[in-house]
C-alpha cells in the first residue's frame, strides 16, 4: 500500500532513497589469522627438535636449519610490524576501554622481537661450525621465544581477534596480508604460502586461495606446491 503523501512525487523520492542506502561495510574475518597462528606453532614447535638431532660438524645440514630458521623469523617479524603499524592503532582509536590488552600484545611483540634479535649472532655461528653448544644455545633461545610466542598467541585470539571482528573493516583486514610483501625475496612467497596452506582445512585451503590473483592460484595447486614439499622434506630431513 503506497502512503497518501501532500507534496506530489515525494514518496517515490522518499523510496528510491531507501533503496539505495549504502549496504554494510563487511567486517573482518579472521578465520584465516588461526591459519597463521597454526603455521607459526608448528615451525617454532619443529625447528629445536631439529636443530638438536644436527651431527656435531654437518655445517651443510645446519645451513639448511639456519636458511629455514631466518625464513620463519623474517615471516614473523613481518606479521608482528604489519600488527604494530596497522592494526594496533585502529584498535587502541576505536577501542578505548580494551587498550591495556592492546599494550600487552605491544609488550609481546618486544619480546619476541628481543630474543629474535639475539639468534641471529647464534645462528650465523652454528652455521659455520654447527657444534653441539652453538646448537643447544640456539635451540634454547627457540625455546624461550616459542613460550613467549604460544602465550601471545592464545591471548590474540582470546582478546584480540574479536575486538578486530567488531572494529576492523575487511577491506583494512585485507591489508595485514598484504604488508611486508614487498619486502620479500620473490623466491620466498611461495615457501611462506604452502607453509600457510600446510595447515589448512579444505574449506581454508579454497579461503586462502581465494585472495590470490588466478594465475597465481593454479601455480600455488601445482608447481609452487611442488616446490613447497621438497622444501619441507629437505628441512625436515625426509627426502
Amino acid at each position: 500500500m503506497r502512503c497518501r503523501c501532500p507534496v506530489p512525487g515525494a514518496a517515490d523520492r522518499l523510496t528510491a532513497m531507501t533503496d539505495t542506502a549504502p549496504a554494510p561495510v563487511p567486517m573482518a574475518d579472521v578465520r584465516d589469522m588461526y591459519v597463521v597462528h597454526r603455521a607459526f606453532r608448528r615451525e617454532f614447535r619443529l625447528l629445536p627438535e631439529l636443530i638438536r638431532a644436527v651431527a656435531p660438524g654437518d655445517t651443510d645440514r645446519a645451513a639448511v636449519l639456519a636458511a629455514h630458521a631466518r625464513l620463519v623469523l623474517l615471516g614473523l617479524h613481518m606479521h608482528h610490524t604489519g600488527e604494530d603499524d596497522l592494526l594496533w592503532p585502529k584498535l587502541l582509536e576505536r577501542c578505548p576501554p580494551d587498550a591495556a590488552v592492546v599494550h600487552r600484545m605491544e609488550a609481546q611483540h618486544e619480546q619476541v622481537e628481543h630474543l629474535t634479535e639475539q639468534l641471529g649472532p647464534a645462528l650465523d655461528r652454528w652455521e659455520v661450525e654447527a657444534r653441539p653448544a652453538v646448537a643447544e644455545e640456539v635451540a634454547g633461545t627457540l625455546d624461550a621465544l616459542r613460550a613467549v610466542l604460544l602465550e601471545h598467541l592464545a591471548e590474540e585470539e582470546r582478546e584480540i581477534l574479536p575486538l578486530a571482528e567488531r572494529h576492523v573493516t575487511q577491506e583494512e583486514w585485507a591489508q595485514l596480508g598484504q604488508h611486508g610483501e614487498g619486502t620479500m625475496a620473490k623466491k620466498d612467497l611461495p615457501i611462506l604460502f604452502g607453509a600457510l596452506l600446510e595447515e589448512c582445512s579444505p574449506e581454508e585451503r579454497e579461503m586462502m586461495l581465494h585472495v590470490v590473483p588466478f594465475p597465481v592460484r593454479v601455480l600455488l595447486r601445482t608447481v609452487f606446491a611442488r616446490q613447497y614439499r621438497r622444501y619441507a622434506g629437505r628441512v625436515r630431513g625426509t627426502r
